[in-house]
C-alpha cells in the first residue's frame, strides 16, 4: 500500500473566484510506505490553459512566476506521469490531501480535458479525520496542527511539493489511525 501525500495549487485571484474555473499549476507529491517513508518525491508545474496568465495575487501568494508554468506542460501530459509515478495501474494507493479542495481540483481539471477521473476517488482528507481523532469543533488549518504536533512549518507556504512535505509530518504521526 502507497500513500501519496500532496497538495496542489492553483490559478486563484483576489478575494473568492468568482466562478472563475481555477486550474491546477502545480502537483508536490512524496509517496509514503506502510511503514511511513518516503518512497518517491514528485513536484511538477502545470501550464494553465483557460486562463494562461497568473495574476499578480497568484504569483505572491504562491511565489510561482510565469516562466515556470510557461515552460511546464499542459494538465493532460502531467497527469498521465503522475499517474505512472503513482502506479494507479499496478499499486494500491490512496492519494493523501489536507481537505477536499485537492481532490475536487483534480477532477474538475479531469473532466475539463476529458479525462477519466475514477483513479481520484482513492482519497484520505487528513483534515477532516484530523478534526475528529483530536475532538476539535472546527477543522484547523494545516500550520495549526503541525503546530499542535509540535512541528515547524519548513519550505515556502502555498508551495505544492513544501505543503506536502509538510503534511507528511502529520501523516507519519497517525499513521497507524488513518481511516482508508
Amino acid at each position: 500500500m502507497n500513500f501519496i501525500v500532496f497538495d496542489l495549487e492553483a490559478t486563484c485571484w483576489p478575494g473568492k473566484n468568482n466562478g472563475i474555473d481555477q486550474e491546477t499549476i502545480e502537483i508536490g507529491a512524496l509517496r509514503i510506505n506502510q511503514f511511513g517513508e518516503a518512497t518517491g518525491v514528485y513536484n511538477r508545474f502545470i501550464k494553465p490553459v483557460i486562463h494562461p496568465f497568473l495574476s499578480p495575487f497568484c504569483k505572491e501568494l504562491t511565489t510561482i512566476e510565469q516562466e515556470d508554468v510557461d515552460r511546464a506542460n499542459t494538465f493532460p501530459k502531467v497527469i498521465e506521469e503522475f499517474q505512472d509515478w503513482i502506479g494507479v495501474e499496478e499499486e494500491e494507493y490512496f492519494l493523501c490531501s489536507w481537505g477536499s479542495f485537492d481532490r475536487k481540483q483534480l477532477i474538475r481539471d479531469c473532466e475539463y480535458h476529458k479525462l477519466e477521473s475514477e483513479w481520484v476517488m482513492a482519497h484520505l482528507n487528513i483534515k477532516s479525520q484530523y478534526q475528529e481523532l483530536k475532538g476539535l469543533h472546527r477543522p484547523c488549518g494545516m500550520q495549526n496542527a503541525l503546530k499542535r504536533e509540535g512541528f515547524e512549518f519548513t519550505g515556502t507556504p502555498h508551495r505544492g511539493i513544501s505543503d506536502a512535505e509538510n503534511l507528511v509530518k502529520i501523516f507519519r504521526q497517525h499513521l497507524d489511525v488513518w481511516q482508508y
